[in-house]
């Protein structure tokens, strides 16, 4: 199927089109080989066109949008343009202008721009009819008699006060359009927040799957990093273990969306600021992501350094672990289609208090984003709900960072009350949640021998 054609399935639900299977809740080996640069393209372009041509159609009908026209201009692209390129696009070619417009048969995908795509025709051609006609005609001219010759009821523009990623169109470019189209039209103008937004969001059945092997990958590093081959007891830092995932990544192939975090949790008083070497008794935390397909992974696990003659993590450790996972059943068990951000996030606090724990939540959407498009269910200081982005709804075939922690106090370390932090990716669709591979319930021991 190629993506200038018209999808031809009438949907009411983007879930209800999708039907994806949940991702398996246990591990599973990561995979045994990471795809090179062509295989990606290929893959990536292959999941694009399931995207408009399913995808996209149910997206506009759940919004009643009519039509989606996205402006951007090189070095200052839309946050949603990569999301609708096929690769291996690097930039967006000068003035480009797309339009995505809704029928009876799916989604028509015009592209408004004289230079074309650069060397990416025949990818484009795959997804877009060019919308251009002699040289001669202004683009903005051009543009509006495509929107005018399709008389939409609703022309969305991504420009929102709550999401960034809805936001993209530049007031300069906005200025434009409105001149071009005229009073009449530009009165039908909209905000595409909650289109933009569901598109970023929203997952086939074919990403969800390979998501799970995107979790594999970083979990096996972590593995990797909380171990002997990456940590000399004594001798290693903190910021040596950051740098070496780093280069673990880019000997991968990989890519990051911020930079690898690690810390240290001991029994007796230390400056964080100073003591940066890891030694016998440390609890180590990590916070690290990764990048393969233009998607997002982000995890934080625990490890305990072994002193000499130890086997196992000290019990108020393994115990506030247990807590730890205990606050994520609490949290994904209020998991519902619709419900917003912020009513999970109190829903799911109230539960955690009531059965003695001392929690804190601030979970987030993944996808194309780290920090992605999505409902926040908290922040670390907003535990009362966050205004805006809070205030969305959560949606079926969306994955999310389950990032939370609870104080607990450990009994081995004179009763030193600690911060444990937790961060699984999970997978919402119409069959549950599920972490997309497995979870952490053991911390993982680093030897000293």
């Amino acid at each position: 199927m190629t993506l200038r054609c018209i999808a031809a399935t009438a949907v009411v639900s983007a879930a209800m089109i999708l039907g994806a299977a949940i991702p398996p809740a246990q591990p599973r080996a990561a995979p045994e080989k990471i795809l090179n640069q062509r295989e990606r393209a290929e893959l990536f372009n292959s999941w694009l066109d399931t995207r408009f041509s399913v995808l996209l159609p149910a997206l506009m009908r759940r919004e009643k949008i009519d039509m989606w026209v996205v402006i951007c201009r090189e070095h200052n692209e839309d946050p949603v343009y990569w999301s609708l390129v096929p690769q291996p696009s690097m930039f967006a070619w000068r003035l480009t202008m797309f339009v995505y417009a809704l029928g009876d048969r799916g989604v028509e995908c015009l592209s408004v721009n004289r230079y074309g795509s650069g060397d990416l025709h025949r990818e484009f051609a795959a997804i877009y009819t060019p919308a251009w006609e002699p040289e001669s005609l202004d683009p903005w001219e051009r543009l509006a008699r495509v929107i005018r010759e399709r008389n939409p009821k609703k022309i969305a523009i991504n420009e929102s006060r709550t999401f960034a990623f809805a936001d993209g169109l530049t007031a300069d470019l906005k200025a434009q359009l409105v001149r071009a189209l005229g009073p009449e039209l530009a009165a039908r103008l909209v905000s595409s927040e909650r289109l933009a937004v569901g598109w970023l969001e929203t997952r086939t059945p074919e990403e969800l799957e390979f998501y799970s092997r995107i979790a594999a990958l970083n979990h096996q590093l972590i593995r990797e990093a909380f171990s002997r081959k990456a940590v000399t007891p004594g001798k290693t830092t903190i910021d040596d273990l950051s740098w070496w995932y780093r280069e673990r990544l880019d000997e991968l192939n990989l890519g990051t969306w911020f930079r690898p975090m690690f810390s240290i949790v001991r029994p007796g008083p230390f400056d964080p600021a100073k003591d940066r070497v890891i030694l016998p008794g440390d609890m180590l935390r990590c916070d690290v992501g990764v990048t393969y397909m233009s998607l997002q992974a982000d995890h934080q696990e625990i490890a305990y350094v072994l002193r000499p003659g130890e086997s196992e993590a000290p019990k108020g450790l393994r115990q506030a672990m247990v807590l730890g996972n205990r606050l994520q059943d609490i949290l994904i068990a209020e998991f519902r289609e619709g419900r917003t951000g912020n009513e999970i996030l109190a829903s799911a606090l109230a539960k955690a208090k009531t059965e003695g724990l001392a929690p804190r939540i601030y979970c987030h959407p993944l996808g194309y984003h780290g920090h992605g498009a999505g409902p926040r269910i908290g922040l670390p200081d907003m535990q009362n709900g966050v205004p805006g982005m809070g205030d969305y709804p959560l949606h079926l075939d969306t994955v999310h960072a389950i990032e939370l922690g609870i104080q607990a106090k450990i009994p081995e370390w004179n009763d030193k009350e600690i911060f444990l932090p937790l961060e699984q990716d999970a997978a919402l669709t119409a069959k549950g949640v599920a972490f997309l591979d497995g979870r952490q319930t053991e911390i993982i021991l680093i030897r000293t021998d």
